[in-house]
This record gives structure tokens, sequence and C-alpha cells, in this order.
């Protein structure tokens, strides 16, 4: 594979070093996130530039936030920017604090006594408040 330090990668090169497939740059591409070079015979080139692109890319779609709103972030200016961010912050909070609470519903049940954990007001609770779902269906539902 060529040094992507010093010459433009092919797509598939591209893809290869960034872990994804060569359709999913493409994509990329389709959305206005991306914008490679082009060679003289139309190829997709990927400078360091492109490449670190695609890599914040990646790293933004690992905190769950949406190509879309990767690409409106792409942009928009300093101060829609932050106030992207500072939402996208919380909606990271509120994933955090959903996980947390779903580790201690699982350590709870790993522990339950109830026979039908449906029964367990704790475990009912946990289910209405996070799981969309009222605590009198779930226990007519009675999960084993």
């Amino acid at each position: 594979m060529p040094d992507p330090g010093t010459t433009a990668l092919k797509i598939g090169d591209a893809a290869a070093l960034l872990g994804v497939e060569a359709h999913v740059l493409r994509h990329w591409e389709a959305m206005g996130l991306l914008h490679p070079a082009r060679s003289p015979s139309g190829h997709r080139c990927y400078d360091r530039q492109a490449l670190d692109r695609a890599r914040m890319i990646r790293t933004l779609q690992r905190t769950g936030m949406s190509l879309s709103r990767i690409r409106e972030l792409g942009e928009s200016g300093r101060a829609a920017r932050r106030a992207l961010i500072s939402a996208e912050r919380e909606q990271v909070r509120r994933r955090i604090e959903l996980f947390r609470a779903t580790d201690r519903f699982l350590a709870h049940i790993a522990e339950c006594r109830h026979p039908i954990i449906a029964e367990c007001p704790d475990c009912a609770g946990f289910v209405a408040e996070h799981g969309g779902v009222a605590a009198s269906t779930l226990r007519e539902r009675a999960v084993h």
C-alpha cells in the first residue's frame, strides 16, 4: 500500500487503511461529507486531508452522531457548530445514564429473588421507565 502521508490513495487502499468498505466512502461522498480529489482518469484520490476527514467522520459516527448531523456540523458556522456539539454532548450524557441504569438493572436481575422477574417492582419499574412499556403491561406478560 502506498504511504498515505506522501501519496494519494485509491479508494480501495483508503478504505482498507480506514477499516471501512469502499462503498462507505462513496456513500459519504454522495452525502457531501467527503470530497476526494480525482485523477485525470476520474478515479478518486484520497490525500492526507481526505483521510483525516474520513477518520473524523468515523469518530463522530461512533459517538452516535448521524451522518446528516455530521454534515450539518461541517456546514455550520462556529456558533451553530457549538450549539450542535452541545446538543450532541447532552445526548451522550443521556446514553451514559441509560447504560448505567441498565447495568444496575442487570445486576439486580442477576440476584432478583422473584420467581417471575416481571412481578418484581424494581424490574417492572426499570422497564416502565426505560423500556417504554407500562409496568402493568409487563406484569400481564409475565416474562420469565
